[in-house]
């Protein structure tokens, strides 16, 4: 039947080699120290302990609107030169 799935892995498996690097990435963690690398990085470069934290924890929105959505667009002050989005 057309637009049904036979075969292949399980939904949701990851494949070989995402889970490789999901391993390796562990093993690096556990050998950098763990959470106590975590807490060190956090208070030396929090920039890039930010990154990493909006890159594993999910984003979870758990909203109810009873009204309309408005969205407000904001421009900032300054020049476009100075925005790289505007190159």
């Amino acid at each position: 039947m057309k637009g049904r799935k036979t075969g292949g892995r399980v939904a949701g498996t990851p494949n070989k080699v995402t889970a490789s690097i999901k391993e390796a990435v562990t093993e690096a963690f556990e050998k950098a120290g763990g959470v106590d690398y975590l807490v060190k990085l956090a208070a030396e470069d929090p920039r890039t302990f930010c990154g990493l934290v909006g890159k594993v924890i999910p984003l979870q929105v758990d909203a109810k609107l009873d009204g309309p959505l408005t969205v407000q667009v904001l421009k900032l002050a300054g020049s476009d030169a100075d925005n790289p989005a505007s190159k």
